[in-house]
């Protein structure tokens, strides 16, 4: 195994603090991480990290030596697209992760363009609704829809989704279409949350007098936590919810779902990429992220409102 393989194999193992995470992040029998590592020690000197049985840590010679491989792979990255003058031989692996109605309605249908003007990248392509842990769980850049929590990573924002309010028409004839906030009043809603538990907030809109956050409060009939139960609920006219529009707008079109208060949407959601350092990122993610925001434009805003 050359260096800088066992160099790629220990900044994963050092990211994921796992050589079990890493081998299976690599593809790779983890005894061949472990080598790869021990090698690696003995080729430096030094003891780079500090193993017990329950977890994997850097030591302060691992801390030094992790910050000068990145350094020294990136740098091979680049010198080694840097005469190519078309993007067709850019190559490599890479992780992304986007949420589940993402892939499935804007990236699955354009992702065939892509694959084909890069066909020396493996794509690993994770569409979940759960907030993946980026370095640990080894993705080079995830898309995050919604309020940002991950102070740590590099954040490029792409504009937002604006929402609206759907019901299914069966639902409305049981239930009668409102015509304010104030009208829901026996109405249900269908509750998203990423985190099974969480109490239901209620049905959120912003005052167009105001400009304001107002909050509805109504009983939920259902929680889900993922966006694909959450759509099926509304068809299956179990109650309203509140979903960004471009997912929407073919139900809508067809008569499926029906939009209801569209004065009194609730707030846009930003979306926005994250990605782990800046210095270090390759160009095959920069030329995904840089796609992705390509096809992702036409259903942005660049306000909330």
């Amino acid at each position: 195994m050359s260096p800088l393989d066992a160099m790629q194999i220990f900044v994963r193992v050092a990211e994921m603090a796992s050589f079990t995470r890493a081998a299976d992040s690599l593809g790779v029998p983890k005894a061949s991480v472990s080598l790869a590592v021990q090698q690696l020690e003995s080729r430096v000197g030094a003891r780079l990290l500090q193993r017990t049985t329950r977890r994997v840590q850097l030591t302060p010679d691992g801390q030094a030596f992790l910050a000068r491989c990145q350094d020294l792979l990136a740098d091979m990255d680049e010198l080694d697209q840097m005469f190519r003058d078309d993007e067709t031989g850019v190559h490599g692996r890479l992780r992304v992760d986007l949420p589940l109605a993402v892939a499935r309605d804007l990236v699955m249908p354009r992702l065939p363009e892509f694959l084909e003007q890069h066909p020396g990248i493996a794509l690993e392509l994770g569409s979940t609704d759960r907030r993946v842990d980026l370095i640990g769980e080894g993705f080079d850049c995830v898309l995050r829809v919604g309020p940002l929590v991950d102070s740590s990573l590099v954040a490029r924002h792409l504009g937002y989704f604006r929402q609206g309010n759907c019901a299914s028409p069966a639902y409305l004839a049981r239930h009668g279409v409102p015509v304010s906030p104030e009208a829901l009043t026996g109405h249900r809603i269908v509750h998203y949350s990423s985190t099974l538990g969480d109490k239901p907030a209620g049905f959120e809109y912003i005052d167009p007098a105001s400009g304001e956050l107002r909050v509805q409060r109504l009983p939920a009939s259902l929680v889900v936590n993922n966006s694909d139960a959450y759509r099926a609920a509304c068809l299956a006219g179990l109650g309203i919810i509140q979903a960004p529009v471009h997912g929407m707008q073919p139900l809508l079109e067809s008569g499926q779902l029906v939009e209801i208060l569209p004065e009194h949407r609730p707030p846009a959601l930003p979306v926005t990429l994250l990605y782990g350092n800046r210095r270090h990122l390759a160009k095959r993610v920069r030329l995904f992220m840089n796609w992705l925001a390509e096809v992702l434009q036409p259903c942005l805003y660049a306000t909330p409102r």
